[in-house]
């Protein structure tokens, strides 16, 4: 219980010193710093890190609070480290001064000219100060502990946390009445005082996310976007086959750029192969990148990256050379994309570019996915069938998630182009509920249905996940037919066994008992361009680009969703590469 006082009394200390100094830390960010010094440096060590202790740890109430807020700290300690190193520096420089008796210097629009104006009133009897007592500012630097009270009192002391309540209380009192007067250049955000005036964005890409991104073979443009040849890239190049959007959907996975215009995200799923390096937020608070910057560097870094595979061992000439000429973007690169304010206009830029869009959203904006103009495919993740495991898996920020989640999939029912839900299933996490996830699919009516294993991606210090957790592509299958057994609308359409994945679709996609999952990219280009100079007003649905599946791409073909064009390959006793969409 005392170490949960000290807590309590070391996060009040700090919020009232941010206030103080007006400092540019909301309340929220201010809360989770000081939780991360105490719980890693007093709470921590009690109980431990390694497994056994942290199962101590849970079964008692202080532990299972420490396991709520270590996720949340990890969401937040890496974003907002920077800025506490600043406000340290300026904090310590601020104190110094004002050991030294200088005042903090006049901005020329602050309350001064209010006080000279007011210099020969008398204030009220029951304000007046007494004669010889200290200003506000001594009695910051002069205050001490109750230990040393007594003690001569002189400029330099050291100031006690413990007298900053005291302090503060006067200080409100000399705020409320420079308050009536109005002050335009402050503005009350989350109960903290800010400039508006100096209230500056800051960047998403910090100096160390910068340098974790690029070791992972992250090409960043600008301050908030990046972009990554993916795997499946490099082995179409060489002939080696193509992802499961190739087996689904027809694209050429040599001309795929995966790219994302927000590196945050609101999530932290355990299973997210980007090892939760990416920034994360629920709303925009970053500079902006227009979206023609961001395109123009993602077209240019991933032509780079493809030029680098010439002369290569391996490498098709007509496949290096198409690859040159971006035909497809997959927005599922990390974060979250629909966090970007611009997204429309990036997208829109894309078409203009005859590139088609596929875009990933983790279901927690809802009114932004009503707002998205059309796009080639959009997908939700649906990660669980039930409120409990959805928290357990994706660990969102949001507080009403599931709202979100529910209300996400109800706007993604109301779009006319395609619509698919991603499902990713962990073993002895979210393969059960079936049920629920059928009523699910009954609320967005999506066109297509992606099942896929999970993809093992090492060990993390923010993902319990191991390679138990990875299912069989039997036990993929298995899940799949009883998912599809209860709901007479769809049917499995497609499979690929290299990616542990299998497709669901529609039964309006089976045109006189042939399978149409693939897409006409030029008539997809054709229809929205005809939508985007009318207005809105020329509207178009998912069947009208829809294109005839082959054969070999078609659920129970011999080839289980591998393209016969190209040729097999068996990797051995390398390190696997598990990057790519």
């Amino acid at each position: 219980m005392q170490t949960w006082t000290a807590v309590h009394k070391q996060c009040k200390t700090f919020a009232i010193v941010c206030i103080i100094f007006r400092q540019k830390i909301d309340i929220q960010s201010t809360m989770l710093l000081t939780l991360t010094v105490i719980v890693l440096n007093l709470v921590i060590p009690v109980f431990g890190t390694d497994n056994d202790a942290s199962s101590k740890a849970h079964s008692t109430s202080e532990g299972y609070f420490i396991s709520i807020w270590q996720n949340r700290l990890y969401l937040y300690s890496a974003q907002y480290q920077a800025d506490f190193l600043v406000w340290k520096a300026k904090f310590l420089v601020r104190l110094q001064a004002l050991s030294k008796g200088e005042k903090k210097s006049c901005l020329g629009n602050c309350a001064c000219k209010t006080k000279k104006k007011k210099k020969n009133q008398e204030p009220p009897e029951e304000e007046q100060a007494p004669p010889g007592a200290p200003t506000l500012e001594e009695k910051l630097v002069d205050s001490c502990s109750d230990e040393s009270a007594g003690q001569e009192k002189r400029p330099g002391s050291v100031i006690d946390v413990e007298d900053l309540g005291d302090i503060m209380n006067s200080l409100k009192k000399v705020k409320s009445k420079e308050e009536g007067d109005g002050e335009p250049w402050m503005v009350k955000l989350n109960q903290v005082r800010k400039r508006e005036e100096e209230e500056e964005r800051r960047e998403m890409i910090t100096p160390a996310l910068r340098e974790a991104l690029t070791k992972q073979g992250y090409k960043l443009i600008g301050t908030h976007s990046g972009v990554k040849l993916c795997r499946w890239t490099k082995s179409m190049l060489r002939g080696r086959g193509g992802c499961y959007k190739h087996t689904f959907y027809g694209i050429e996975s040599h001309r795929c750029m995966e790219t994302t215009p927000s590196l945050a995200c609101a999530n932290k799923c355990v299973f997210c192969w980007r090892h939760h390096t990416n920034p994360v937020g629920m709303e925009w608070r970053w500079k902006l990148d227009p979206p023609e910057k961001i395109l123009l560097e993602a077209m240019e870094n991933h032509q780079n990256m493809i030029h680098q595979f010439k002369g290569v061992p391996g490498v098709r000439p007509d496949r290096y050379e198409e690859g040159l000429s971006v035909k497809h973007c997959a927005l599922s690169l990390v974060g979250e994309p629909i966090m970007y304010p611009e997204i429309n206009a990036f997208l829109c830029l894309l078409h203009t570019h005859h590139i088609s869009s596929f875009l990933v959203t983790n279901a927690q904006f809802p009114e932004e996915i009503r707002n998205l103009v059309p796009v080639t495919q959009l997908y939700v993740s649906v990660d669980a069938s039930t409120k409990e495991i959805l928290k357990k898996i994706d660990r969102p920020l949001f507080t009403d998630f599931w709202p979100r989640f529910l209300d996400s999939l109800k706007a993604l029912g109301e779009k006319r182009q395609r619509t698919v839900y991603r499902l990713t299933l962990v073993k002895a996490w979210n393969v059960v509920e079936l049920k629920a996830y059928s009523e699910l699919i009954a609320l967005g009516q999506p066109d297509f249905i992606e099942v896929k294993g999970v993809t093992y991606c090492g060990e993390s210090s923010a993902s319990s996940l191991t390679m138990a957790n990875v299912p069989w592509h039997e036990e993929v299958v298995h899940f799949v037919k009883q998912l599809a057994d209860m709901l007479p609308q769809y049917e499995i359409a497609c499979e690929h066994k290299h990616s542990n994945c299998l497709l669901i679709a529609h039964k309006k996609f089976k045109v006189e008992g042939e399978w149409c999952t693939w897409i006409d990219y030029d008539g997809f280009q054709e229809l929205v361009q005809a939508y985007e100079k009318s207005g809105g007003r020329q509207v178009f649905s998912a069947q009208d680009y829809m294109s005839k599946t082959p054969h070999w791409a078609l659920f129970g073909a011999r080839d289980q969703g591998f393209d016969p064009a190209d040729t097999r390959f068996q990797r051995r006793n390398k390190t696997k590469d598990i990057s790519g969409c």
